[in-house]
């Protein structure tokens, strides 16, 4: 099988966790499992963009499987709204339109200002975020060392960590399902250099959940949020090859 993780050679040690590792009690060990999750974390680490092709046959030479777990795989990524699945032409990674990103972001402001209100009602909170902490260190890490792997997936998992301290699992699985289609937006929209969640900007609303400070940490999640939108809604789509970081070359959709 060809090697699909890219993030071996960054040459630092930084803990980021997978993407398709964040749900707790996940999906299983099987082949479909292995696939999908491949798959996923290629889409949420940018080595598989928007719009690209997901050509079975390819697949099936890059993991070592039969059509049949390729197109199951295919199937969970399509439920997941990651992959668009459509008569006569194949698999496609998700493209956003500009009303599908403004609802995205919509709907996270509303979920992740309502997750704030849940948290300011934990007893200990302050012990309960130091995790956090430590993630967004890591996080200022991976941004100071250039690695930027390292930096995409610890930028989604702070969300998706913040959500799982409400302990409704419902709320969690929302919230990845969420971060990782604004991971794709950013994706197709943003540019190689530009920024992404901001850690100063996490700091900051850990800061104000801390000192039980509801309406400012809501209103830092919301600007955090807002910020983000208004430059991908201010950005032109990318136009690099979808499939430039894989060794097998896959067909570009047109």
């Amino acid at each position: 099988m060809l090697c699909l993780d890219q993030h071996a050679d960054s040459g630092t040690d930084i803990a980021a966790p997978r993407a398709s590792s964040l749900l707790e009690g996940g999906r299983g060990g099987s082949e479909v499992d292995r696939v999908h999750a491949e798959i996923f974390d290629a889409v949420m680490d940018r080595r598989l963009l928007p719009g690209a092709k997901l050509t079975e046959s390819a697949l099936c030479e890059i993991f070592s499987c039969s059509r049949a777990t390729v197109r199951a795989a295919l199937a969970q990524l399509a439920h997941d709204k990651l992959v668009v699945l459509r008569p006569n032409r194949g698999a496609f990674v998700w493209r956003p339109s500009q009303a599908e990103m403004r609802d995205v972001f919509e709907l996270r402001r509303d979920i992740e200002c309502l997750l704030i209100d849940k948290l300011i009602a934990l007893p200990d909170l302050p012990a309960r975020l130091k995790p956090l902490r430590d993630m967004v260190r890591h996080e200022r890490q991976a941004f100071e060392h250039g690695d930027r792997i390292s930096w995409l997936r610890l930028s989604n998992a702070f969300h998706v960590k913040l959500a799982q301290l409400a302990g409704n699992d419902l709320l969690t699985e929302l919230m990845h399902s969420l971060c990782s289609r604004t991971t794709l937006i950013i994706a197709y929209r943003d540019t190689p250099a530009g920024s992404t969640c901001s850690y100063a900007e996490h700091e900051q609303i850990l800061d104000l959940l801390e000192a039980a400070d509801r309406e400012g940490a809501r209103q830092a999640m919301s600007h955090h949020l807002s910020d983000c939108e208004e430059r991908m809604l201010e950005a032109q789509p990318g136009r690099v090859d979808p499939w430039s970081a894989f060794s097998v070359k896959l067909k570009e959709h047109p």
